[in-house]
């Protein structure tokens, strides 16, 4: 087939051109002619396989050989202390079978990445990617290798299997605690990112809230930062409608954001407001007072994707069930003043 054409050539295209066996393509374009085969056979393959711009499955071929042994852990940011955990439990993993990991963030947290390989199919063995870094496996055509997606919906993943935190139960945890200690107006700072993770705290929160007459719930977008965060929750603040007594946040630098603002408002936390977080990064224990927030176990996440990678590459089904998840209540919520 020429190079023109609108089907892929093949090895056997390559040894019908060169005039030798497929058996002999193979040993020339693998590196393993030399002794096999004689220097012109091998000149005559490459300048075939050249010709009609013939390139062999590497990633075929590395899985059944196992030659990369190499795994490229696709990520938002290098920056969040939360996938900097990721990557010691999936690196922990993969050291046990002989395996390396290859960091690789999105940009910004979103959006698509240069590839930083000739080849991501040659190079890799296989890919593990956060959904809110998808959009970076088309850049390297990662969605083409055995893939396992964390924070991804299970019913519509572009990867082989699905690694998910239980945060359904995370949220719920939440609500049921502020509900608990009578709080019926709330705000959610939700996550200005358009991730799966994200859209079921969201529903989760409000499917809660719901169930319990005299509620309200407002929603504040704002980006993965404290700054933004800061100007989200000012806004909510001087917006008409009731007052909010609980502030949710989806993660815990964006409560040190709502820190800052309930403080230029001459509002006391947890006296006149309760806030929560979710992640328990050390920064959540060094806020003042300290945040009660969800335990997410960023390295167990870490374990279990690897895991679930090397099961896949190992043609076996990976573990299913969600990773369960803990709220730690610390001194940041507290039941609501009288008005």
């Amino acid at each position: 087939m020429a190079r023109g054409g609108s089907t892929r050539p093949t090895s056997r295209d390559v040894a019908q051109a060169a005039g030798v066996s497929q058996a002999a393509v193979s040993l020339v374009l693998g590196d393993k002619w030399r002794g096999r085969v004689s220097e012109t056979t091998a000149q005559r393959v490459r300048e075939a396989a050249r010709e009609l711009g013939y390139r062999p499955n590497l990633a075929a071929r590395n899985l059944r050989l196992g030659r990369t042994r190499t795994v490229l852990l696709v990520v938002p940011a290098l920056t969040t202390e939360f996938f900097a955990g990721v990557y010691t439990g999936a690196a922990r993993i993969a050291a046990e079978r002989g395996f390396g990991v290859v960091l690789y963030p999105s940009p910004e947290g979103v959006g698509p990445a240069r590839d930083p390989f000739a080849s991501a199919q040659a190079a890799l063995d296989g890919v593990i990617a956060s959904s809110m870094a998808a959009d970076a496996l088309t850049a390297i055509r990662g969605d083409q290798l055995p893939l396992v997606m964390l924070d991804s919906d299970p019913t519509g993943s572009l990867g082989a299997a699905t690694v998910n935190l239980d945060i359904t139960d995370g949220t719920h945890q939440i609500a049921d605690h502020l509900l608990g200690l009578g709080h019926r107006h709330f705000l959610h700072l939700a996550a200005d990112i358009p991730s799966w993770t994200f859209e079921v705290r969201a529903r989760a929160l409000a499917e809660r809230l719901a169930a319990v007459p005299g509620t309200s719930l407002r929603t504040a977008h704002t980006p993965m930062s404290i700054e933004g965060a800061l100007a989200a929750t000012e806004a909510a603040l001087t917006a008409p409608g009731p007052h909010p007594t609980a502030v949710v946040c989806d993660d815990d630098k964006l409560a040190a954001g709502v820190y800052k603002a309930l403080r230029r408002h001459g509002l006391r936390i947890p006296d006149d407001v309760s806030v929560t977080g979710v992640d328990d990064i050390a920064l959540a224990a060094a806020l003042d007072p300290e945040l009660t927030t969800v335990r997410l176990d960023a390295e167990l996440f870490g374990e279990r994707g690897m895991q679930a990678l090397l099961d896949v590459l190992d043609g076996r089904t990976p573990d299913a069930g969600d990773i369960p998840v803990e709220l730690v209540v610390r001194a940041s919520t507290a039941p609501p003043s009288t008005p």
